[in-house]
């Protein structure tokens, strides 16, 4: 059994982010252990907090470092990704020498409003995970744009064919995660 962290780039109780995030899980092998890892309510990442950390910190640490692999997927804030997933990918990657995300596979993924697709958000967040030495799963590249027209008013994917390519690309990244262990 594969245990997989997801990570929501967005907080709003609706996302697109979210619905994205439930379609590629739709696609994981039945005996998968999907965990949404919560990192709304984390602290600001304080390098005074390294010596000793708060109790949050230290439980996300524990439960990033309990993961096999990792499902990312975010909107696209300002050209970036937000700040509360950067937040958790600093939190989990601190103190220096004690990175938790290292050699963990992950699937990003990205979701806009836009004809744009949140493809910036998704080339910054590659750059950091690159950085903290998380294979990426390279294709396909999941871009969504226009991802409002693609679900209900609860941010579920309703698109039939964005479904399929989504749960299929699940899927891959079940295989992906068995080829790299």
């Amino acid at each position: 059994m594969t245990k997989y962290g997801v990570l929501v780039g967005s907080l709003r109780q609706h996302s697109y982010s979210r619905g994205v995030a439930a379609a590629l899980v739709a696609g994981l092998p039945a005996d998968a252990k999907v965990t949404y890892l919560e990192i709304g309510e984390l602290p600001l990442y304080n390098q005074d907090y390294d010596e000793a950390s708060p109790a949050s910190y230290t439980a996300f640490r524990k439960v990033v470092k309990a993961q096999d692999a990792f499902i990312f997927v975010t909107p696209e804030h300002n050209r970036s990704i937000p700040a509360v997933l950067k937040n958790a990918l600093d939190i989990a990657s601190r103190p220096f020498g004690e990175n938790v995300w290292a050699n963990k596979p992950a699937l990003v993924a990205s979701e806009s409003i836009s004809g744009i697709s949140g493809a910036l958000a998704n080339r910054v967040l590659h750059q950091t995970l690159d950085f903290l030495d998380v294979p990426i799963m390279q294709q396909p590249e999941l871009f969504i744009g226009n991802v409002g027209t693609l679900t209900d008013d609860r941010g579920q994917i309703t698109n039939a064919d964005t479904k399929a390519f989504l749960a299929d690309s699940g899927h891959q990244f079940s295989q992906f995660v068995t080829n790299y262990r």
